[in-house]
């Protein structure tokens, strides 16, 4: 029985990076955490040590900082994309780099109801995510741009509903027309293409992504996953897969009536542990190949 090397990638992981605007007396601020991971033919430097084949690690740090600079006007997507080009393009060994941000966003200080020049509250503590893949050279090359937010935390009191379900000897859960529903949602949405408005479809899927959850009469969570999907699909022709997750932020009623208190489905006990997970993908039958482009680097990823 023979032992062999099996997938493999290496980067650089979070990388903090604040670029500072200061072309204009009102400066503008981006804060990212960026992560690198290159894949090709690196077997020789595990199997014999050979690192001759290796673009280091911190050789990849140094670019994502001078990229900063450089190519930093863009959307983070361009960015993104710049970086990922440039790893599989100037490194021979490299055949394809993924890399991965998140953006933190923030919002101006307001002093006497005037937004501040240069001064900022970090907004919270919902994440923009994305995630680019870039692989192969001329005609063989593919590129995919994933979009997402993760910790986007969403609850609502009323307008949930969660009943009908299978029992068993175990079941002691009660059915309820009216419940609370709260989660801290990681959603992600992978492009058809690279030529996106970038900056104008995230906060354009994130509304939609909020509204639904408001104003959707949900059965169960599932059931609000799939129509969050669905607008955003019936909305975004650019848009052809979305990932979700959602862990369950169970609220359980919480009893008063020990103490000869009334208590009308209005005072909680929010429980972080255990909770239902509940992950759901909702694409185009006609969608493109996705390639490698939901393979994560990091584990967060649906």
């Amino acid at each position: 029985m023979g032992i062999v090397l099996g997938s493999n990638q290496y980067g650089k992981a979070e990388n903090r990076v604040v670029r500072i605007y200061r072309d204009e007396p009102r400066h503008e601020i981006r804060d990212l955490n960026v992560s690198t991971a290159l894949r090709g033919d690196f077997g020789v430097a595990h199997t014999e040590g050979d690192q001759s084949v290796v673009l280091p690690t911190d050789t990849q740090k140094q670019t994502v900082y001078a990229f900063a600079k450089t190519h930093g006007e863009g959307s983070v997507e361009e960015y993104g994309l710049a970086l990922a080009r440039h790893f599989v393009d100037n490194a021979e060994p490299v055949g394809g780099a993924r890399i991965e941000i998140e953006q933190y966003d923030w919002d101006r200080v307001v002093v006497d109801g005037v937004e501040h020049n240069h001064a900022w509250v970090r907004r919270g503590p919902e994440v923009r995510t994305v995630a680019v893949t870039v692989e192969g050279v001329g005609n063989d090359r593919r590129e995919w741009v994933i979009g997402g937010v993760k910790d986007l935390v969403v609850l609502k009191s009323s307008g949930s509903e969660f009943r009908g379900f299978l029992t068993d000897k175990f079941t002691v859960l009660e059915p309820t027309a009216d419940r609370v529903m709260a989660t801290s949602l990681v959603a992600q949405w992978r492009f058809a293409g690279t030529t996106v408005e970038w900056d104008a479809v995230y906060p354009s899927i994130r509304q939609i992504v909020v509204e639904t959850f408001a104003t959707h009469h949900s059965l169960a969570l599932q059931q609000t996953l799939y129509e969050i999907g669905k607008r955003i699909l019936a909305k975004h022709d650019e848009v052809v897969e979305v990932r979700m997750s959602a862990p369950n932020k169970h609220h359980f009623e919480y009893d008063l009536g020990r103490f000869g208190i009334s208590n009308a489905n209005e005072v909680f006990h929010a429980d972080d542990r255990p909770y239902g997970l509940i992950q759901a993908t909702v694409g185009r039958d006609d969608a493109p190949d996705a390639g490698s482009a939901w393979v994560p680097q990091r584990g967060w990823l649906v």
